[in-house]
């Protein structure tokens, strides 16, 4: 297993706090880098282009100061969605690499050119995949680790067990890898390093907290939910997703639409998929553990003590 460097000597905890769509801004990234967790935003919250730039600055900016005071401040990465429907592509690759982010996120899509683009200033590129055939093709592409979104994972995940996800994916990968999917304690995230990960991927754990973007009914509902409030369905985005049950139903979705894909169309661009997660919200199954939604800095503090007690448990 390998670490990258620009993680070692720095985090507090091995996590990531994820990008997620119209969740994740820089409020929510420099807490999670002045706490000790990296942390990444979606190019595409940042509404228009022209924001991205200014997001990433108020982000430099937060991290200079810190290391000016010579405190922690962990690395940070951008979500770039490499599918055709994605117009600001191009756009927000060149915005990237003028600011040099650290890591990039790749999702859906091959990696190839974004991995060019980012080695070629020294960055680092993550690619994010649900089976292990596209974790091989991310690899031959020349992308440093790889985030295995396994079952339970919010937003887009896939269906296959961490267990099984990671294990079969260190068969033929040593270099740095991250598992996503259901982790919301300290327990979970050293269980992660225990089944072979370096780091583990926090997404809806992050939702609940003061910085986040999530309206306070969304935050709400996560507290309130347990694991079968959450719906696999592809009907949202055209890709299957997880999403909290509530918020599916107040939006008019029926149990037939949700499995059949009756009643809605599937989203077609990026505009109208905005539209449809504002009040569609997702979230994985790891919101059986969250009860309330502290700032960034209480959260991270209570995950490390639990990170710690789980290092500490004696095998049998």
């Amino acid at each position: 297993m390998s670490l990258p460097d620009i993680f070692r000597g720095v985090l507090r905890l091995p996590v990531i706090a994820a990008p997620m769509f119209l969740v994740s801004g820089p409020e929510l990234v420099i807490a999670s880098c002045r706490a000790g967790v990296a942390g990444s935003l979606p190019t595409l919250n940042a509404r228009p282009a022209s924001q991205l730039d200014d997001w990433l600055s108020q982000i430099e900016t937060a991290r200079d100061e810190a290391r000016a005071r010579q405190n922690i401040f962990a690395p940070y990465g951008i979500n770039l969605i490499l599918h055709a429907s994605n117009p600001r592509l191009s756009e927000d690759t060149d915005i990237v690499v003028r600011h040099r982010v650290p890591f990039v996120i790749t999702s859906l899509g091959h990696p190839g050119a974004i991995v060019e683009a980012v080695h070629a200033y020294g960055g680092l590129v993550f690619a994010d995949v649900i089976h292990a055939h596209h974790a091989r093709k991310a690899i031959e592409a020349g992308v440093d680790a790889i985030i295995a979104v396994a079952a339970g994972a919010g937003g887009h995940a896939g269906a296959q067990s961490p267990f099984a996800l990671v294990r079969e994916i260190r068969e033929f990968w040593d270099g740095c890898l991250i598992l996503g999917g259901a982790i919301s304690d300290g327990y979970a995230i050293r269980a992660a390093e225990v089944l072979g990960a370096d780091l583990a991927y926090l997404g809806t754990r992050f939702i609940a907290t003061t910085e986040a973007r999530a309206q306070p009914a969304y935050k709400q509902m996560l507290i309130d939910a347990r694991a079968q409030d959450i719906v696999y369905t592809s009907v949202i985005s055209g890709a299957n997703a997880n999403f909290l049950l509530p918020s599916l139903t107040a939006a008019g979705y029926t149990g037939a639409s949700l499995q059949t894909g009756v009643g809605k169309a599937v989203l077609k661009d990026l505009a109208e998929e905005a539209r449809a997660w504002r009040d569609v919200w997702s979230a994985g199954h790891g919101v059986a553990n969250i009860h309330d939604a502290p700032d960034v800095a209480t959260l991270v503090e209570r995950l490390h003590g639990e990170y710690l007690a789980a290092c500490q448990t004696p095998a049998l």
